[in-house]
């Protein structure tokens, strides 16, 4: 079984955690311990430390996450009706493509039952891994990552630096959408730029994203697997001087974006990449998936899943066409409809919501096309 994989918390922290206030997460985490695994009927949300770090050319540290854990527990959880459930550690394998064997099969299971795995590693090149969990869902894949880098450094470079690549040109193909969100441009060529455009791929510059943080909001509404790189976190507030980074999210920017994931009820999978084990990072990444499961237990159960019945229809002419907006009777939130072309290789076969803002509507309204439809109509015919 594919649980077996998974180790327990250690003996000293399962000590640290029966000392805690009854009130701290710590004592309502239903916890993998040295005697007992979690029963998982119940749980909406499962937390899992992979202690695989070659991808970076890194030495994996045996307690890594000892800090995380203690930081994590310590803290109050909000007024959430969330069973939280922490898996435990997946060890490295003999190869790291045997790590990545295991993390694909425990997201995969998790998923088929109606978990949202959050996977904290580790390098980014787990994000490869979590996609490939997906070859068997029968779905297309829209990944959105956070990260200063688009990682599509050629099949030479470090898997942390070239995943991408892999996750593009590897059969089977199911990405759909891949959106970065914080890059900085002297990190990546422009060759590398070029080729996001080429793909009709989103991205969005660091500064764009801290000048109006809300334009994440609707990407994240769109994702189904969610990668953020620490390293795209301003070092001053990360603790991470090994890497050192004097611009990227603040503290307060990485928590906000990943409270939109949480929201959002299409993201199915969360990964946090390229930890390190300092107790400033520590401490922020505990605040980081606290805010994730606040998100969560706030999302509204719109589109995809819920019915169109509870939307405002609008129509907007443009040009010799017409576009179709949506806005949610519940939330005020808006989406734009992707029609289906019947004559076209139409890779989603169906009219599909994309969701968007209410800025764009207004656009639309001044004969603006909004630029995200613009390129999901393309991609959906490459």
């Amino acid at each position: 079984m594919v649980f077996d994989f998974l180790q327990p918390i250690s003996s000293s922290m399962e000590t640290f955690v029966s000392g805690l206030s009854n009130k701290t997460l710590g004592r309502k985490v239903v916890i993998h311990t040295q005697t007992d695994f979690p029963v998982l009927d119940a749980v909406s949300l499962a937390i899992i430390a992979v202690n695989e770090n070659r991808g970076n050319d890194k030495d994996n540290e045996e307690s890594a996450f000892d800090n995380f854990r203690k930081q994590f527990y310590s803290l109050y959880p909000g007024n959430w009706n969330v069973s939280i459930a922490d898996l435990g550690t997946v060890e490295a394998g003999a190869s790291i493509e045997d790590t990545y064997f295991v993390v694909k099969k425990l997201v995969e299971e998790l998923v088929k039952k109606g978990i949202v795995p959050i996977v904290i590693g580790g390098s980014q090149d787990l994000t490869y891994a979590i996609y490939r969990a997906y070859d068997n869902l029968d779905q297309m894949v829209n990944l959105v990552s956070v990260d200063n880098t688009f990682d599509f450094s050629d099949e030479n470079s470090l898997p942390s630096n070239s995943f991408l690549t892999k996750i593009i040109v590897e059969e089977p193909n199911n990405l759909f959408n891949y959106c970065n969100l914080g890059y900085q441009t002297y990190y990546n060529s422009q060759e590398e730029i070029d080729l996001i455009e080429k793909l009709y791929f989103e991205a969005y510059r660091l500064g764009e994203v801290s000048s109006t943080i809300s334009v994440a909001e609707p990407v994240f509404r769109d994702a189904d697997l969610v990668s953020i790189d620490m390293t795209a976190v301003q070092s001053s507030f990360s603790g991470n001087f090994l890497q050192n980074n004097p611009n990227g999210f603040d503290g307060k920017e990485i928590c906000t974006l990943t409270r939109y994931a949480g929201i959002s009820d299409k993201v199915s999978s969360l990964g946090i990449f390229n930890f390190n084990s300092n107790q400033q990072e520590s401490i922020l990444i505990a605040q980081i998936i606290w805010y994730f499961i606040e998100g969560y237990s706030f999302r509204s159960g719109e589109y995809p899943f819920g019915s169109k019945e509870n939307y405002t229809k609008y129509i907007v002419p443009i040009d010799e066409d017409e576009l179709v907006f949506y806005k949610s009777n519940k939330t005020a939130r808006w989406w734009i409809e992707i029609p289906f072309l019947s004559n076209v290789n139409n890779k989603l076969k169906r009219n599909t919501l994309l969701p968007c803002t209410n800025e764009d509507y207004l656009g639309a309204c001044e004969q603006e096309i909004p630029e995200r439809w613009w390129k999901a109509q393309r991609r959906n015919t490459l």
